[in-house]
């Protein structure tokens, strides 16, 4: 038995099992002692507050030792209560970044080294033109992919205003960041706009405690965007067409500038920062009837705003920018169809023995010189996409045969998964097995064996004969039913894409668990994101901030004013 010296509510020594123990137990017991409820005891020991938890979690696993010192103070009801909740949260918040930051890195590592997709989409890196590009290393590929990803989900936080999580989020993003390779971050602007994000999150927050930080973290993002962009835009503006994104941008972080120039009482700094901003603030204002003029083109609202923002206010830039933006969207589209219907298609074939999927361009390759596909993506696949390894198998009599082997033994047990699938489903509807064995041998189907018991169903009730059937025609041949209770042979069932099971996979390519619900919500935050999301920064509380520091420096100016003139 160990002690545990309790003060504070209740002051005493308690003998405890710390194996056994949870915290529940012992604020149990404490609450007894002090002759009120549990949810009114708050426990502290070393420095931390001991949280439930989900209540499995003993003494020892949680730091407690023999002859422990644990502060028990008691609240009201309403704070004990308040106090659970708080904890309780902050455990939710606490796993909720735990899945997000496993549900990054798996995506990431999955969409990054080439592997075929589990999902019916890829994750690509894309420039500002919308274009897939390929930035260092396989590793580089992860980590820019994983601080996009948590960049995108920051910023969602930021627009429901939980900037707390948000800051949690963007340090995860700037952490896998640093994972690339320098020279790679120089060339994208990505990670110094994290920076002025994760700055206001702290200016969001009031909090004074992070103003050194911030200093820091302004200065490598204006040095950041202008090796980026170029000098005074250049680089962007060359890219955009002439067109001006990084105005609100560029009006966020001046205005950061200038306050954290203020509260360092550098007056004069803050007050050439602020009216930067606020002449950037300006140039943002959208003219009412250059707003009105798109909009009687058919334009939405906000689609205008943005448009005549980032074309300086230019009616006829604004315009050519919607028809593009237009074009980009239908053709992203397509693209996003024909790459799904790719990944559907390479499921089929299976993957290879490193687990990537065949390379459809070096399999059309092989079907335009003659080769059958089945056959053609299948040589590819046992020869990890190698084409000449891939011909020599193909042209070798016996490899053929036994390439032609192999996929009809997968076909038949793809064939047997399917009809055992249909069985079972129809056996769940409460159909008599026999019967629905008997209809998916005959028929193959899953619909049309079940249109079949529908109709002998309909047919024996209406002759007042429930206890016969008619026979079931036999369009199979020789099929028999296997020993595993699935249907061989069965003709007219759709082929399902090739599982796992059709390939050797070793203990080292073994798939990671999914948390679907996060990637989901992951993938969705990225389909809404387009190339210029970054720069598309509503500015309303930018522009009331800048108003509120001008009066303080004016407030300030004044007062030293009346201090000289004191004297």
């Amino acid at each position: 038995m160990a002690k545990l010296k309790i003060g504070g509510a209740w002051s005493g020594v308690l003998e405890v099992e710390l194996e056994e123990w949870t915290v529940p137990m012992l604020r149990q017991e404490v609450a007894k002692r002090s002759q009120c409820g549990p949810e009114s005891i708050n426990l502290i020991c070393a420095g931390k507050v001991l949280k439930d938890g989900d209540g499995t979690q003993n003494l020892t696993q949680l730091g407690v030792k023999n002859n422990a010192k644990v502060l028990a103070s008691r609240v009201s009801a309403d704070q004990g209560k308040a106090l659970k909740d708080e904890l309780m949260a902050e455990d939710e918040r606490s796993s909720r970044l735990s899945r997000l930051k496993a549900t990054v890195t798996s995506l990431a590592k999955r969409h990054a080294d080439g592997s075929l997709p589990l999902e019916d989409f890829n994750i690509e890196l894309e420039n500002q033109s919308g274009e897939a590009v390929q930035l260092g290393s396989e590793t580089d590929q992860r980590a820019v992919m994983m601080g996009l990803m948590l960049h995108a989900n920051a910023k969602q936080l930021i627009s429901r205003e939980k900037y707390k999580d948000a800051l949690e989020v963007l340090a995860m993003g700037e952490e896998a960041f640093s994972l690339c390779n320098s020279k790679v971050i120089e060339l994208i602007d990505n990670v110094p706009i994290l920076q002025i994000d994760m700055v206001w999150c702290y200016f969001m927050l009031r909090d004074i405690s992070w103003l050194s930080m911030a200093g820091i973290r302004l200065s490598k993002a204006r040095e950041g965007i202008e090796r980026a962009h170029g000098k005074d835009a250049s680089r962007l503006r060359l890219l955009q067409g002439g067109r001006y994104p990084e105005i609100a941008l560029h009006l966020r972080m001046e205005l950061l500038e200038g306050v954290v120039a203020y509260h360092s009482g550098q007056f004069e700094k803050s007050r050439l920062a602020l009216t930067n901003a606020q002449t950037r603030y300006f140039q943002l204002q959208v003219p009412d009837e250059a707003l009105s003029l798109l909009m009687s083109m058919g334009y939405k609202e906000r689609n205008a705003i943005r448009a005549l923002r980032m074309s300086n206010q230019d009616v006829e830039s604004a315009v050519g920018f919607l028809v593009e933006e237009k074009e980009k969207k239908a053709q992203k589209q397509e693209e996003d169809i024909r790459r799904r219907n790719e990944i559907m298609e390479q499921k089929l074939y299976g993957m290879t023995p490193l687990r990537k999927p065949v390379d459809l361009q070096r399999l059309n390759e092989l079907v335009s010189i003659g080769f059958e596909k089945d056959l053609a993506a299948e040589a590819l696949r046992r020869n990890e996409n190698d084409t000449q390894k891939a011909l020599d198998d193909l042209t070798n009599p016996d490899s053929n045969s036994a390439i032609q082997l192999d996929i009809d033994s997968r076909k038949r047990k793809r064939q047997r998964q399917a009809a055992d699938a249909a069985i079972e489903e129809l056996i769940s509807m409460g159909f008599p097995r026999a019967k629905v064995v008997a209809a998916v041998r005959a028929f193959g189907g899953k619909d049309q064996a079940l249109s079949h018991i529908l109709s002998q169903t309909d047919q024996n009730t209406s002759d007042g004969n429930t206890s016969s059937s008619a026979p079931i025609p036999n369009t199979i041949g020789a099929d028999i039913l296997c020993p595993e209770g699935g249907v061989e042979g069965l003709s007219g069932i759709n082929e399902a894409p090739m599982t796992d099971g059709d390939v050797k996979v070793g203990p080292s390519t073994k798939l990671d668990e999914r948390d679907v619900e996060m990637e989901d919500e992951l993938t969705e935050e990225l389909h809404k994101a387009d190339a210029l999301s970054d720069y598309d920064i509503e500015v309303m509380r930018e522009g009331a901030a800048i108003n509120e520091y001008l009066a303080l420096l004016a407030s300030a100016e004044n007062g030293e004013k009346a201090v000289l003139a004191a004297q």
